[in-house]
């Protein structure tokens, strides 16, 4: 084994749009762990969109990343030392939004589970496993409340956690709308997710008048990934008592002056409507009954997911401004080894 490894540091903080010129790849030796450690080689990591808003130096649920040091995010891989009881080489683990950006890393085994690559491959623990499928799941069901018949309205829908939203709501009995930025996406969702409708909002022109077509009688429960002109139209149509579940706005993101918002947010008093934003680590309880449910629909085969990869660490900063340009259907993972040496 090599001695030294690379890690992806955040080298100043962006304005804006990212650009590769944030970031730095870095040598580093290889850490050694101590008792009650272990040495994990990464195998595959995640890069989210929420990230983006720890690259900026403001108070939040999460710390910001820091200049000078390596970002962080949610990792699989193979423990290959340890001194710890609980973990052995040989093991693969997650970690639940941590040891990412770099390609090896010491834990103490906090936020850890090892995960079985004979159950699911092991980027799905990144993805329709992970944290977005426990994102989507804990969110729709605790505040969407689905219920049979109700139409459902999902933005970024061929995304890692709008993919989902979407069958476990087919799962729930709902009629199924989404929007996604591109045909092939469109395709995927009514084909293979099995969802009713998709828009590709790229080419609809007058977003309002196609949701409108797609949802005649109106919008149950909004999942919200994107912001903008999508919440306005979701706002428009929705149903007297619907439910907004609002778990991101990546249209946003990136914005330097503060953008106005909802021209139309007064219909949330007059449809007496239930707009809820949330950070997963809120549903904690509803951990054990996400794995449950989710392992039973991967191995029924009632949940379909796809994943955007991208090979090697130098390459995680393009995959992560990938996310912004919608180069992504499903979840983006970057590799950076195999599963085993």
């Amino acid at each position: 084994m090599a001695n030294v490894q690379r890690e992806v540091h955040l080298k100043s903080r962006p304005t804006g749009m990212p650009t590769a010129a944030n970031f730095e790849v870095v040598e580093t030796p290889i850490p050694e762990p101590g008792r009650g450690q272990f040495l994990i080689r990464n195998v595959w990591m995640s890069v989210d969109p929420y990230m983006r808003g720890r690259m900026m130096d403001r108070e939040s649920y999460v710390p910001p990343f820091a200049i000078g040091a390596p970002l962080d995010g949610g990792s699989v891989g193979e423990v290959v030392a340890s001194q710890h009881d609980g973990f052995r080489p040989g093991d693969y683990v997650c970690g639940f939004g941590s040891g990412g950006w770099r390609e090896y890393w010491v834990s103490d085994g906090a936020m850890m589970q090892k995960v079985d690559p004979k159950l699911a491959p092991l980027g799905s623990y990144l993805g329709v496993m992970g944290m977005p499928g426990m994102t989507a799941y804990t969110s729709l069901l605790r505040i969407g409340e689905p219920k049979p018949g109700e139409t459902v309205f999902v933005s970024a829908a061929a995304g890692a956690v709008g993919s989902v939203v979407c069958q476990i709501a087919k799962i729930k009995g709902c009629r199924v709308v989404g929007s996604a930025g591109g045909d092939d996406k469109v395709r995927w969702l009514t084909e293979v997710a099995g969802i009713d409708a998709a828009i590709n909002y790229r080419k609809a022109g007058d977003l309002l008048a196609a949701v409108r077509r797609a949802c005649p009688d109106g919008i149950d429960i909004y999942y919200e990934n994107v912001g903008g002109v999508h919440l306005e139209v979701a706002l428009e149509l929705m149903k007297k008592h619907g439910r907004l579940v609002m778990c991101g706005m990546i249209s946003l993101y990136n914005e330097v002056e503060p953008p106005p918002g909802p021209r139309n947010l007064i219909y949330v008093i007059g449809k007496s409507l239930k707009m809820q934003g949330f950070i997963v680590t809120d549903f904690l309880d509803m951990v054990p009954a996400f794995f449950t449910d989710m392992g039973r629909w991967v191995a029924e085969g009632k949940i379909k997911w796809q994943e955007t990869v991208v090979d090697g660490i130098e390459n995680a900063p393009q995959a992560f401004l990938g996310l912004f340009k919608g180069e992504n259907t499903g979840k983006m993972l970057v590799r950076l080894g195999p599963d085993r040496l």
